[in-house]
């Protein structure tokens, strides 16, 4: 049943990838106006236009520019960047383990933040940690990115002087920008964590173990924490995925160098074929985050596989 469960959802990952070539596909053909001239500017030649819309294979009809756009894909063939006169491919393999870094390392300080804080609030409901873990996930929930950044840089690195405010380097330089991209996503994980512990704690089998004499600490590592891990990977797995959208705006306060930062660069140098790139890199780390997601969901519940079968 496991590896019908797990070939059911492996199935459905080529499908979603094929959807978002497609709208990546689309971008470009729905920009108002001719695209290769918005890239090249109003006073470029004509034939550099044309030369360019040769290239690019928009002088082919609709469906024989959708084969070949397709066809180069499945290769691995993102096209050239104009900014970069590079491959897309190239350019955007040297720039994925610098986001790939920041983004992992937000997904560890949320999830080792925000997990135990939300489960020991659940154990205290009304208690002072419980209403301060509630106000301080409700803070990053709502608190932009755009703002916490900036402020955090005024605080650490331009009052106090403890952290560096820009660039990549060690784990100095890691601290400010993880903090950031990492807040939303804690806030969400204190409030999961809590709901699902506390629905946890009132299930049969945790009150059968406190009824044996089983400390809180035991109860809630080793029956609660369980019951509620299934739901709490899932929601984990979905914002790892919107980790590497969030790190657009991080990665351009900071000057961190990665995909995200790329992308506001192709965006200012009209680089179409390195902003298709970048989407399509971005939505297959997206699509690969979920099904891990999916798949370590349906490992850890049954119950899912069953009703999936």
């Amino acid at each position: 049943m496991m590896r019908r469960f797990v070939l059911r959802r492996l199935a459905l990952v080529p499908f979603t990838l094929l959807g978002a070539a497609l709208l990546v596909f689309a971008m470009l053909r729905l920009v108002p106006g001719d695209p290769v001239e918005i890239m090249l500017g109003e006073s470029a030649a004509p034939a550099d236009v044309a030369a360019l819309r040769h290239d690019l294979g928009l002088d082919l009809p609709l469906p024989a520019q959708l084969a070949r756009f397709l066809g180069r894909l499945a290769r691995g063939d993102l096209g050239d960047s104009l900014a970069f006169h590079a491959p897309v491919a190239r350019v955007i393999a040297a720039r994925y383990p610098a986001t790939l870094e920041l983004a992992l390392a937000a997904l560890l300080l949320a999830v080792a933040g925000a997990v135990p804080v939300g489960a020991l609030a659940a154990t205290r409901p009304s208690s002072p940690l419980d209403r301060t873990a509630r106000l301080v996930s409700l803070a990053g929930v709502c608190l932009p990115t755009f703002v916490v950044g900036p402020l955090l840089v005024l605080a650490f690195a331009i009052r106090l002087g403890w952290l560096p405010p820009s660039g990549r380097g060690g784990i100095a330089h890691l601290v400010l920008p993880a903090a950031t991209l990492a807040l939303g996503m804690a806030g969400i994980l204190v409030r999961l964590a809590r709901a699902r512990v506390r629905a946890a704690l009132a299930e049969d089998h945790v009150r059968t173990a406190r009824a044996k004499g089983a400390s809180p600490l035991r109860v809630l590592v080793c029956h609660a924490l369980p019951s509620a891990l299934p739901a709490l990977l899932a929601v984990i797995a979905l914002e790892a995925g919107a980790l590497l959208g969030g790190a657009i705006i991080v990665e351009t306060i900071f000057g961190w160098p990665g995909l995200g930062r790329l992308v506001v660069q192709a965006i200012a140098a009209r680089d179409y074929p390195l902003v298709q790139g970048c989407v399509l890199a971005i939505a297959a780390s997206y699509v690969a985050a979920n099904a891990v997601g999916d798949l370590l969901h349906g490992a850890l519940d049954p119950r899912l596989r069953d009703a999936g079968s």
